[in-house]
């Protein structure tokens, strides 16, 4: 009898199997330098929209497992998100685990490979997945960037619009309805509600002065800078940013992104990242001229045919 790999559902009331859970990505964050599961996949698994899957190794003979699972998935909505614990990687537990995760996922599926590891790169290949998205992740120190000077952001508008911050609870349903028009063709973002809104105002790292909101001179919202600075964290994000198409091509993105910038910089963050797709040539444009340049890239697979056999290509 050889080793055996199992897949089980954690039950995160149970705070230790919710910490052999999390202590997966946690493993992986150290070595690979980034998060295996993105904010929506972590907040999808703690509301339980998806299922948490920890894989488990059986010894020869055991009968129990060993203490640490080999890896971690988040599952379903037609979402997969995976990660191997980098100690157990090589040894072909990925192409197992892939295969026990895609029998019980039918249909339509996509997959995050954050970092576009190579190991990912080849199990999308072999089980039928094909790449659909890039998400190009950008930084850009802060102290050499003009933002930080902290000039006032309004000066930098143009005649007729007002910037400032997100009102909680009398701005909720405005800027769901916007960011749903500004977003609407995007997979994630334009799905978002104010359920969704609120669960992110609940989080510890939220501050209602670091959404900035952009209004036109009816005080109409038609733009926003949403900005995200972790608890004691160095680096900041440029969390999401949108402007209304009716009054695109005026500079107001680039005016919200110097004044996200300068509210980073006041909030005494040395870096900013943020998150754009590849294929959003004018965002990338906007980003890349205010100094931001590529730290990682995230791609999404998607396979969109159920086989009859789970194990084909394997």
């Amino acid at each position: 009898m050889s080793d055996s790999l199992r897949l089980s559902v954690p039950d995160f009331r149970d705070p230790g199997q919710r910490a052999a859970f999390f202590d997966v990505a946690e493993a992986a964050i150290d070595v690979d330098g980034y998060d295996p599961f993105n904010e929506q996949a972590r907040l999808d698994v703690e509301s339980g929209r998806r299922s948490p899957i920890v894989v488990t190794l059986w010894p020869r003979e055991s009968e129990t497992p060993l203490d640490r699972p080999v890896g971690a998935a988040i599952l379903g909505r037609g979402e997969l998100d995976f990660v191997i614990d980098p100690l157990y990687r090589g040894k072909g537990f990925g192409e197992l685990a892939v295969r026990g995760l895609l029998a019980t996922a039918r249909g339509n599926l996509t997959a995050w490979s954050h970092g576009d590891h190579p190991a990912a790169r080849r199990l999308a290949e072999r089980h039928g997945f094909v790449l659909d998205r890039t998400l190009l992740h950008l930084e850009a120190p802060l102290a050499s960037h003009p933002a930080s000077s902290h000039d006032t952001a309004p000066d930098a508008l143009p005649a007729g619009f007002t910037l400032d911050s997100m009102h909680v609870g009398a701005d909720d349903e405005e800027w769901v309805e916007l960011n749903a028009r500004i977003f609407d063709t995007h997979p994630e973002q334009g799905r978002l509600s104010v359920d969704d809104l609120k669960a992110r105002q609940a989080e510890p790292w939220f501050d209602a002065g670091d959404v900035l909101m952009l209004r036109d001179a009816s005080g109409r919202l038609v733009g926003y800078d949403w900005v995200k600075v972790e608890p004691r964290a160095s680096e900041g994000e440029i969390y999401v940013l949108g402007v209304d198409a009716d009054v695109a091509r005026r500079g107001l993105g680039r005016a919200l992104l110097q004044a996200g910038l300068t509210r980073l910089a006041d909030r005494g963050c040395e870096r900013a990242g943020l998150y754009v797709e590849a294929d959003n040539a004018a965002a990338v444009r906007l980003y890349r001229s205010a100094g931001f340049a590529e730290h990682t890239i995230d791609v999404q697979y998607r396979r969109t045919i159920d086989p009859c056999d789970p194990f084909i290509h394997s």
